[in-house]
């Protein structure tokens, strides 16, 4: 399989303060791949690295073969990057925010076959008409993915892709995750959540101190420190528990 995406020796320092030390993985195409660790641990600051909104102080990052510092242009048009605390336009509706989306990537039929695309994907039914200022959490939630996604990006970044979801929320989004993984995109995303990276990731690599701490499947990982959850071996590599 081919490497999507390949982090060597990746640092980030914030004047004396090195956030991340030293972190090498790589994911391949099609993976669906999580970064977990409590808030704080540098996996914000690892996703924004790779989508080439955090320069790299040391070590290099490459999607699909480009080098995220030399070529930042290129990286951002095979990448969509969804954060934590993304929002829409509240004064439009949620199809009026997809059509000025899609606006940046094409336009006439293009454009419509685009924009229906993303009210597939956020699948809200009527409400795509309704103001984005009327939606639950987990509605917006499901009209930002399919705006990143939609694009049919190489290399999807999700950040804290549930949280504060309600489970049923949390569950459909999950949904939609495995759906796009299906269909072939590559998925990097973090969470704090290990049930939930356990049910959709291929594989995770934890994360402490900005440390990659411990890399693998979720079966793999399990086995080898004889646990029965992502979490407890999370709590045993980390803890010494």
């Amino acid at each position: 399989m081919t490497d999507a995406l390949v982090l060597k020796d990746v640092r980030k320092s914030y004047g004396q303060r090195e956030a991340v030390h030293g972190v090498s993985f790589s994911v391949k195409e099609g993976e669906v791949f999580g970064l977990i660790g409590h808030n704080g641990a540098g996996k914000t600051t690892m996703l924004r690295m790779i989508s080439t909104i955090l320069k790299v102080t040391s070590g290099t990052i490459t999607v699909y073969g480009h080098d995220v510092m030399r070529e930042p242009d290129a990286v951002r048009e095979i990448i969509s990057y969804l954060p934590e605390d993304a929002g829409a336009y509240k004064d439009l509706t949620g199809r009026k925010y997809l059509e000025f989306i899609a606006d940046f990537f094409t336009s006439g039929d293009k454009k419509n076959e685009l924009v229906q695309k993303g009210i597939e994907l956020a699948d809200l039914g009527d409400r795509i008409d309704s103001k984005v200022d009327t939606y639950s959490k987990g509605m917006m939630r499901r009209l930002l993915i399919a705006r990143a996604i939609m694009s049919s990006p190489k290399l999807a970044i999700l950040d804290e892709v549930t949280s504060g979801l309600d489970v049923i929320n949390a569950f459909e989004i999950r949904e939609v995750i495995r759906g796009i993984a299906e269909q072939g995109m590559t998925v990097i995303m973090s969470s704090h959540n290990m049930f939930e990276v356990d049910m959709i990731c291929d594989r995770v690599a934890m994360v402490d101190q900005g440390n990659v701490v411990e890399i693998g499947t979720p079966a793999e990982l399990k086995e080898k420190y004889g646990k029965k959850t992502l979490e407890e071996v999370f709590v045993t590599v980390v803890k010494g528990a």
